[in-house]
């Protein structure tokens, strides 16, 4: 084996795991995110399905699963709180 192709191959792994690590970090904060949003869908939902009785409603849409999914719970108690206040 020729050393230039030996330097090649180490230059293209090296380059590999540098564009690795530089497009995992926001895959995973996406990732999270996309996880989250669908957890706070189904808070939204358990909401819902339990305030339905003291006719209570939440809109689930876009807007109000991304502000669940960013916060978390806390997210979802404050929505709560929101509709109880206005």
């Amino acid at each position: 084996m020729d050393i230039s192709l030996i330097i090649t191959y180490l230059t293209a792994i090296i380059f590999i795991y540098i564009l690795a690590r530089v497009f995992s970090l926001p895959i995973r904060k996406l990732l999270k995110l996309i996880i989250n949003s669908v957890v706070g869908a189904i808070c939204l939902y358990i909401v819902n399905l339990i305030g339905g009785l003291f006719d209570f409603h939440i809109g689930i849409n876009v807007f109000t699963i991304l502000f669940v999914g960013v916060l978390g719970l806390p997210g979802t108690v404050f929505l709560v709180i929101v509709k109880l206040l206005f």
